[in-house]
């Protein structure tokens, strides 16, 4: 007999389906390679990509830097509006689309750095979301990264995206209503108890992560600090550490099985009350017509084993 569950909190399910998915091993693919000497990432490339808008250091070179995306999908330009009508609403596509070039190794990838230079770019994160969210206009600064080919990457040179939007997403705005309905923070409740469930993946004095009740990817898994920190602003230094750790923890092994991935960072808008996170989704699995028709995801692997996948 199958299984459904619905999301913690979102109206939102998922179908299990274990007979339909194949073990971790089952499903290595060839990345996509290309050359460094065409790659725009890459030391005494900078030329071709737009002007640098900042960078960290190492031994007189750069060992991070940032610039915008030379094939934005937002741009700032004009004004932000939004016209809203019965049926046709629309608006100006406004914003600010940029690169975070996370190394200058051509052939490393973020799960080959050490902990302490994935900490490093989590601080980066935090400037450009604090730096770009002050800019007129813009309401939320959406960071993520995608790494290969199924997870939607052109480039294979390690990078991130952040991308500063005229509107508070609807999944973040989502979340944040039905926070609303809570007395408190439902997801403080949540990760108290994933730290005692078969779901917990990594834990330390700062953080847990975990194989989300409702995952709707193979393998899926979310990082919170256990502390209430709405933006990564209040975030520690010994918090860094560790959501670097468990994030090098899960991507390494994720790398041992090449799987392509996306993660992103939820925070918390001005004057809301959203738990801070990063959540991970492995892109494994191809969504067909069920999901495109129903908007319910088909998961073929239990997030209780998707736990035991990371733990082992």
């Amino acid at each position: 007999m199958g299984i459904i569950r619905k999301d913690y909190i979102l109206d939102r399910w998922v179908y299990y389906a274990t007979k339909r998915g194949k073990r971790p091993r089952e499903f290595k693919s060839v990345e996509v390679k290309s050359s460094a000497k065409q790659c725009f990432f890459c030391p005494k490339n900078e030329h071709l990509t737009p002007p640098e808008i900042g960078r960290t250091e190492y031994k007189n070179s750069w060992k991070m830097r940032w610039f915008l995306n030379k094939f934005a999908a937002i741009e700032k330009k004009g004004k932000p509006f939004l016209k809203l009508k019965k049926y046709f609403s629309e608006g100006n596509s406004y914003g600010i689309h940029e690169i975070i070039t996370e190394t200058p190794h051509h052939k490393s990838q973020l799960a080959d750095l050490p902990v302490k230079d994935i900490k490093e770019l989590l601080e980066v994160y935090a400037f450009r979301i604090k730096k770009l969210g002050k800019v007129n206009g813009i309401k939320y600064v959406q960071v993520f990264k995608n790494h290969g080919k199924d997870a939607g990457t052109s480039l294979v040179h390690s990078h991130s995206q952040v991308m500063a939007l005229s509107q508070i997403p609807s999944l973040v705005m989502e979340k944040i209503n039905v926070i609303k309905k809570h007395k408190k923070c439902p997801y403080c409740d949540i990760i108290k108890l994933e730290s005692k469930s078969k779901r917990k993946i990594f834990e330390t004095k700062n953080v847990v992560a975990f194989a989300p009740f409702a995952s709707r990817f193979n393998y899926e898994a979310w990082i919170f600090t256990k502390q209430h920190k709405r933006t990564m602003e209040e975030l520690n230094g010994n918090e860094y550490h560790d959501i670097a750790f468990a994030l090098k923890k899960i991507l390494v092994k994720l790398k041992k099985v090449s799987a392509s991935y996306n993660f992103f960072i939820h925070y918390s808008p001005a004057k809301e009350n959203l738990h801070f996170h990063i959540e991970i989704t492995p892109r494994t699995a191809t969504w067909g017509g069920f999901e495109l028709s129903t908007d319910a995801i088909i998961n073929s692997v239990m997030p209780e084993d998707a736990a035991g996948f990371y733990r082992r």
